[in-house]
């Protein structure tokens, strides 16, 4: 990875990685990823397990077309974003032993499930009717499910790459912006292959989640293919062997509590920072977007073009670090705290003078949006489970995710409660 071995980056604030691979114990050269095999499962994991938020949100005009008047993103984030916290809240305090591929699984199943709902109640009750809220309860019950899945599936998988070396959780992140782009592209094909009538929009929206579940069924082979693969098998004995070397192979009760506190202390400011990047980007990103900017040109085509440039350029951040990756971690925190400046940009967009309410600055931004958002992801996700020794990089990883889904909960909340 270009930019040089990111344990090496030596920073006050952040405290330098407690250990690396290569310090444990092995008794042969890591196995090659012929194909590059792991890579792409793990990209396609990452993808997965963000593709049906993603499709949600992304569905802006469907869901607005059957219940006119709801502010269908900003109730689909803050009923996610907590639905995800509690789950996750409880795998780190209550249940950190408990089995990754158990939760894993059940997570993208529980996530076929939840995409299935729309697709089957359209067909069933609502049949392209608008006004039946008690359908949108339903759905918004559907993304309430959708976020527990995710506390199970992303707390797992991340720290399931945080053990591998720093190419696969670059690849998990990757994944996460590709779910993205690809939820944009199948919105915007399947929005252009039908008229642009009640009925078109009713058939694309169906095709569009029947796609989404293919994709979750995908997923749910990749992961099962992932553990047996010989470079995964290889890292998971060093782990094995780091565990048996620490207390006799495991800690319970006040022991883990203790060890716990150490690992969130020792990752806490790359939590800060990806705490203030997703509070940022969810408190502009998706409500503001979607409803509170208009086009006269490109009228319902508008959401779905700008939720599609933050996708691609979070995709395009997200892949800069196999490229150049930021060696010194403080920079990157800065970072977080600099993207305070979108709010009052944002602002400008909405109430500035008459040129930064057009098209061409609100784009720029969203952008600019996506672009910081993922490259700076990258970059905390990446360091954080590489700060602790391996037998603890699961950990590390699902408490990264923990305060991740802090800063979605809290820009849900921002977005809910203050318009820009």
């Amino acid at each position: 990875m270009a930019g040089g071995d990111v344990e090496a980056a030596a920073a006050p604030l952040l405290p330098p990685p407690a250990s690396s691979l290569s310090d444990e114990p092995a008794a042969a050269a890591p196995p090659a990823d012929r194909l590059g095999l792991g890579y792409l499962i793990f990209f396609t994991l990452g993808a997965g397990f963000l593709l049906p938020w993603n499709a949600f949100i992304t569905a802006v005009d469907y869901f607005a077309f059957l219940y006119p008047g709801a502010p269908v993103d900003r109730v689909f984030s803050v009923a996610y974003m907590l639905s995800c916290l509690l789950p996750l809240l409880l795998i780190v305090l209550c249940f950190p032993k408990s089995s990754a591929p158990a939760r894993i699984n059940t997570g993208l199943a529980l996530f076929t499930l939840a995409l299935l709902v729309v697709p089957a109640m359209d067909g069933a009750y609502v049949k392209g009717r608008p006004g039946l809220y008690g359908a949108f309860d339903v759905t918004v019950a559907a993304t309430v499910l959708c976020g527990v899945a995710d506390a199970l599936v992303q707390g797992g998988v991340i720290g399931f790459a945080g053990e591998l070396p720093e190419r696969y959780m670059q690849a998990v992140v990757a994944g996460t912006a590709a779910s993205g782009v690809l939820v944009s592209a199948m919105r915007v094909f399947t929005k252009a292959l039908y008229p642009q009538d009640a009925h078109g929009l009713r058939q694309s929206a169906i095709l569009y989640f029947i796609v989404g579940i293919v994709v979750m069924i995908l997923c749910i082979v990749c992961y099962n293919v992932a553990d047996k693969l010989p470079v995964v098998v290889y890292y998971k004995n060093i782990k094995k062997r780091a565990q048996k070397a620490e207390v006799g192979g495991g800690m319970t009760g006040p022991a883990w509590r203790s060890t716990l506190w150490s690992i969130v202390g020792t990752v806490k400011w790359y939590g800060i920072g990806v705490i203030l990047i997703y509070a940022v980007t969810l408190s502009i990103f998706p409500g503001y977007i979607t409803e509170d900017v208009h086009s006269e040109a490109l009228k319902d085509w508008y959401p779905i073009l700008l939720i599609s440039a933050y996708n691609v350029f979070d995709l395009v951040g997200k892949a800069l670090p196999a490229v150049y990756f930021l060696q010194n971690a403080n920079i990157a925190v800065a970072g977080s705290f600099a993207r305070l400046l979108f709010y009052p940009l944002f602002y400008g967009c909405l109430h500035g003078p008459s040129f930064f309410r057009t098209e061409i600055p609100v784009t720029i931004l969203t952008c600019l949006l996506g672009l910081t958002n993922g490259y700076l992801t990258s970059i905390l996700m990446i360091l954080a489970p590489k700060a602790v020794p391996i037998h603890h990089s699961e950990t590390a990883g699902i408490v990264i995710v923990l305060f991740l889904v802090v800063g979605l909960v809290i820009g849900s909340f921002v977005s809910w409660f203050w318009v820009i």
